[in-house]
């Protein structure tokens, strides 16, 4: 067990301990679910293209739950490393995954060099992390990212969270964070970055609100 767990805070140790549950299920509703989103995968594939034009291809997926996203990344000619505080998530991302890097670890300490890697990628993760922690989130984003490094956001739009209890008859506490765009592209200003693209789509069939991407790069 990760030394860190015992100082985790609850905004992450609850979502934390809520995946652990719904770990499996998770793999059945969304382990494909990039296969019918053309925009997600185009915001992908840009941030990759990105990431490679600075040299750097080392890239984390913060936050990476089964690692979805991790592979797209991988795909696409990244070095990519998968890191989620879920250990049950990790070990689903290992199974279904096979040699690809995923390791147990927090959006709040990671453990990599300053300036170590060219791309870090946070997809649905920032989502969890309340609006007064967020600016000690993209600080450590800030931290671990090269000059000219590329971060990749994506989150749900909106006013209002969303909370919920139970996924697929597993009790969980999980509290989904919508955020507008532009408070976001504010706030990563204000950390250091510089805004490069926005995207918001609206939602598909089984989603609630509209989604937004974010790409920035980390000011020299």
């Amino acid at each position: 067990m990760p030394a860190y767990r015992w100082l985790m805070p609850d905004f992450l140790a609850t979502p934390r301990d809520g995946y652990d549950r719904a770990a499996a299920h998770y793999v059945r509703r969304f382990q494909n679910h990039l296969d019918d989103r053309p925009v997600d995968r185009a915001m992908i594939n840009a941030f990759a293209e990105l990431v490679t034009k600075t040299g750097k291809p080392r890239v984390l997926d913060v936050g990476c739950g089964t690692g979805v996203a991790t592979a797209a990344l991988a795909a696409a000619g990244l070095d990519v490393t998968g890191i989620d505080l879920s250990p049950n998530m990790i070990a689903q991302a290992r199974q279904h995954n096979p040699g690809l890097e995923f390791r147990i670890g927090s959006m709040l300490d990671l453990d990599v060099a300053d300036g170590s890697v060219g791309g870090l990628c946070a997809w649905y993760s920032i989502i969890h992390v309340p609006d007064a922690h967020l600016p000690r989130v993209f600080a450590e984003f800030h931290r671990v990212l090269a000059p000219d490094g590329v971060l990749l956001l994506a989150f749900q739009v909106g006013d209002e969270p969303r909370v919920l209890t139970d996924f697929d008859g597993e009790q969980v506490d999980l509290t989904f964070i919508r955020r507008r765009p532009e408070a976001v592209a504010q706030l990563l200003s204000t950390s250091g970055f510089r805004v490069y693209a926005e995207t918001v789509r609206q939602p598909d069939d089984a989603e609630s609100t509209p989604q937004a991407y974010l790409i920035a790069r980390r000011a020299a």
